[in-house]
Parts: structure tokens; C-alpha cells; sequence
């Protein structure tokens, strides 16, 4: 008999765990150095732009840099809508969007 619950539940995957998070105002510019290559140009770039209160950039394509999750909190961000605030980031890595297959992007307004 076929099973629908085998088709439809993801095969797991290993995914690494670590945080970039919680950037005080003065703290150093530059990403943390246990970040893989994309993931500390992303975070580099987005520190530049919009010296964010917390940022987490992952990959989460297992370490091949073809999808990335954001998650960023900054006061660039507020009073405007999500739509806004993501053309925002998205605009900031354009050319680092035009290599990768998927952007996952969590914005946050302080």
C-alpha cells in the first residue's frame, strides 16, 4: 500500500547552527569569522547598510551557498511595510542574489 506521509514529510537534513546575532551599536563591523564565505559577505554588506541591532545570515543549502535565511532587526526599518523592508535588503545583495537559487528574508523594525 502506498503511504501519502512518506511523500509528504521532508527527508531530514543537517542543518549548522550558529547565530551572527545581537551586533551592539559599537561593536566591530565585521562578521563573525566562523561564518562560511557567502555567509559573511551577505553579513558584511548588510552590517554596512543597515548597522542592525541583529542579524542572522544561514546557510541553509548545506554549506553550498544557493539558499540563504536573514534574519535582521534595524531602525531602518520602521514605519515601513514588510514589502519595503525586504526590497531594501534585497536591493543591498542584488549581486549576490543573481548566484543563488533562494533568499529567505525576516525583517524586524526597531
Amino acid at each position: 500500500m502506498f503511504s501519502l506521509a512518506r511523500r509528504l514529510l521532508p527527508a531530514a537534513h543537517s542543518v549548522r547552527t550558529f547565530s551572527a546575532t545581537a551586533l551592539p551599536r559599537n561593536a566591530s563591523s565585521s562578521p563573525k569569522a566562523d561564518l562560511l564565505e557567502g555567509e559573511q559577505l551577505i553579513s558584511k554588506k548588510l552590517i554596512e547598510k543597515f548597522t542592525p541591532s541583529q542579524l542572522q545570515v544561514q546557510d541553509i543549502s548545506g554549506g553550498c551557498g544557493s539558499f540563504y535565511s536573514i534574519t535582521i532587526a534595524s531602525e531602518t526599518f520602521k514605519g515601513l511595510p514588510i514589502v519595503k523592508q525586504h526590497k531594501l535588503v534585497t536591493e543591498t545583495l542584488k549581486k549576490e542574489i543573481e548566484g543563488i537559487h533562494g533568499l529567505q528574508i525576516k525583517t524586524i523594525a526597531q
